[in-house]
């Protein structure tokens, strides 16, 4: 619904001018152009008053973050694993899942999308242990689904696991994965370290589970046999999804071997193993914030302790438990469960977004300012330095606490907003932060997310890692960040950290001019973040890369001016496909993305300008349902609930200030 002054733009203004505000006033009158004024002024007082309203009383943001169905399903699971089941609130989250089944039976992956087999599977088969018949509409729809994709036994490794651990397929249908992974030396062509944090936390408690296979309590003895079209012991291949690659095969045939010779591993290396990895969990547990801040490793970390006999009330057990439940989104008629928690990350965005809106004398920007420096990870010396040793701690984490597991991104982002709320009182976060991402640039010049060279890629094709996210390779969404918060802090393009991160993001340029984003969906995010960093870097406006992306961008554009784009791209033959509706927080990319490059004053910045104003909801915010991030491509997609609130008004911000001071480009690293 439109504000009384976006309606009155609507009926006065058409459309706003190639050059703005200057010739708006000088074709329609002062009158017309004070109506722009006045309608961008009104969009941004009351997106930035929306956005102060969410703020906690210490001065931090912290919005939901929505998953697709597997998370929920899993919870569902969890209970029943252990039989600690809440009636009602399983009601409630079942009323969540039900909700989120799609037209084509199945669950998928992010709104709209299309049908998955493994987060159907799951979700059928927490509905079914819940209690809903099998006869029931809805349940006949997704049976159908399954069947028609070729039934459970297409679901993926983790979903396979899950099957497993309730007696409905047979350990076989897993590929091997020993706890004796645990033994092995650095230099093996396996071991934690050559793996990425969130596969290191979740499966080295899952390695526990493997090798003791547990059964789950199940009270109500609920199976799904119903989902495979050949019974699940008469299987003889179970499917993979490497294929093409002689490691594949040669990863394969290693798998056969290992099922055999598992069971006769000697079981003093294997209590040796069981021991190293129960310390591993003990040391990283992370209080009520739990193993990795991530769902996965913390319900595989209560199955362990579970499965390993602990009692109930072990003071660890308690804490995992508790853990999980921070997770909980909890109302009166449905609720889910979060895959993990984001408060350092919104609370980075929000601050940037009221920095621009408000500016740096805003109370609410020195209290988030502050927050944030508080939770600068300084003592702790996390996986990442068994890549860098001798390097000192300076980054931040993601969640409210996640000491081992600092990462890139959140820290250029803080470091930023710090940068721009006061340079002076935070100078020793900012500089103990910018000597630990310096430290973490890889070999090739780009940054990973959590670990420096991460990128052993032929473990891709184990057939364990049937997701493909096994590893945090540096990506462009990533060093662009690192780039822009160095430069932002007077680091130039000849700086030999920023020199190579600029041909890095140069060799990562796609051949029709836009950035693969690992972060955020997709190419519209990967764009955005690397424009931002040739812009402060001093990259010419007028350069070829900037011009062809200039020109992807351009061409992405919606009839109603904004811009969208769905999961389905992280698929490369799908990259083309049309945008299914404009987004909020893509169009804000996007044309903060122009205006980085110099197009400040091009018809489709403002046509994207006027439809934020346009679209935004009497409360200040603005509607999205589509997901427009990610955790996984093509398996795992995120829904940022902040980001319809700061984005548009970081992008609605800028682009007054820009205007006003006739200024072609901003001076900051985002």
């Amino acid at each position: 619904m439109l504000s009384s002054s976006n309606a009155q733009l609507s009926g006065v203004v058409p459309s706003m001018s190639a050059d703005g505000f200057v010739e708006v006033e000088a074709s329609l009158g002062t009158q017309a152009a004070s109506l722009v004024r006045q309608s961008l002024d009104s969009a941004i007082a009351r997106a930035g008053e929306a956005l102060r309203g969410l703020v906690h009383t210490d001065g931090h943001w912290v919005f939901e973050l929505e998953a697709d169905a597997t998370i929920p399903a899993e919870y569902i699971l969890l209970q029943h694993f252990l039989d600690e089941i809440d009636v009602e609130e399983e009601r409630r989250i079942a009323t969540y899942l039900r909700a989120t089944q799609a037209d084509h039976g199945g669950w998928p992956l992010f709104h709209d999308g299309a049908f998955d087999i493994s987060a159907s599977v799951k979700a059928y088969y927490a509905l079914k242990i819940v209690g809903d018949p099998v006869d029931a509409p809805h349940m006949v729809r997704a049976r159908d689904a399954i069947h028609a994709a070729g039934g459970a036994v297409q679901a993926n490794v983790f979903t396979r696991i899950q099957l497993a651990l309730f007696g409905q397929v047979p350990w076989r249908a897993v590929p091997a994965m020993p706890i004796e992974i645990m033994n092995l030396p650095r230099w093996f062509p396996f071991h934690l370290s050559k793996i990425s944090y969130w596969s290191r936390t979740v499966v080295v408690p899952l390695l526990v589970l493997m090798a003791l296979k547990p059964q789950a309590r199940n009270p109500r003895g609920i199976g799904v046999g119903e989902l495979f079209i050949e019974p699940p012991e008469q299987v003889r291949e179970w499917p993979t999804k490497q294929a093409g690659s002689s490691w594949a095969t040669v990863f394969r045939l290693i798998d056969r071997v290992l099922h055999v010779a598992e069971p006769v591993f000697p079981e003093r290396l294997r209590a040796l193993a069981i021991e190293k990895a129960v310390a591993f969990v003990t040391e990283r547990l992370n209080g009520e914030d739990g193993l990795g801040a991530i769902y996965p490793a913390m319900a595989n970390t209560v199955m362990m302790f579970d499965s390993l006999g602990y009692a109930k009330d072990d003071p660890r057990v308690l804490t995992a438990k508790a853990a999980i439940r921070k997770l909980l989104v909890l109302t009166p008629e449905r609720s889910y469960c979060q895959p993990c928690l984001s408060p350092v990350w919104d609370t980075a965005l929000s601050c940037l977004a009221m920095l621009e809106s408000a500016g740096p004398e805003s109370p609410v920007v020195q209290d988030a300012a502050q927050w944030l420096a508080d939770r600068q990870v300084l003592d702790v010396e996390g996986d990442w330095a068994v890549c860098r040793p001798g390097l000192r701690p300076g980054g931040w984490a993601f969640q409210y606490a996640n000491p081992h597991y600092p990462d890139l991104d959140d820290t250029a982002v803080v470091v930023m907003a710090l940068d721009r709320a006061d340079r002076v009182r935070y100078r020793e976060h900012i500089e103990r932060a910018t000597e630990w991402v310096l430290g973490m640039q890889s070999r090739n010049g780009g940054w990973g997310a959590f670990d420096a060279d991460n990128n052993a890629h032929y473990l891709n094709y184990i057939p364990f890692a049937d997701h493909g996210a096994l590893l945090d390779p540096p990506t462009a969404d990533v060093t662009a960040r690192c780039i822009g918060m160095l430069c932002q802090l007077g680091h130039g393009a000849d700086h030999p950290a920023v020199t190579r991160g600029l041909e890095f993001l140069r060799r990562e340029q796609e051949a029709d001019g836009s950035w693969f984003g690992r972060w955020g969906t997709n190419y519209i995010y990967g764009t955005w973040s690397v424009l931002n960093a040739f812009n402060v870097a001093g990259v010419p406006a007028e350069s070829d890369e900037v011009r062809r992306a200039v020109t992807w961008l351009l061409q992405q554009q919606r009839p109603d001016g904004g811009w969208g784009e769905d999961g389905a791209t992280y698929w490369p033959e799908r990259k083309s496909q049309g945008a299914p509706v404009s987004t909020a927080s893509q169009t804000a990319w996007a044309v903060l993305g122009l205006m980085a490059a110099g197009e400040t004053d091009n018809p489709a910045v403002e046509r994207g300008i006027r439809y934020l104003v346009e679209s935004q909801s009497e409360d200040g915010l603005w509607q999205e349902e589509h997901y427009t991030a990610v955790g996984f491509p093509r398996v795992f997609y995120l829904r940022y609930h902040g980001y319809r609130a700061f984005f548009p008004l970081w992008s609605l911000a800028r682009y007054r200030e820009l205007r006003a001071a006739n200024s072609k480009t901003t001076l900051y690293g985002m």
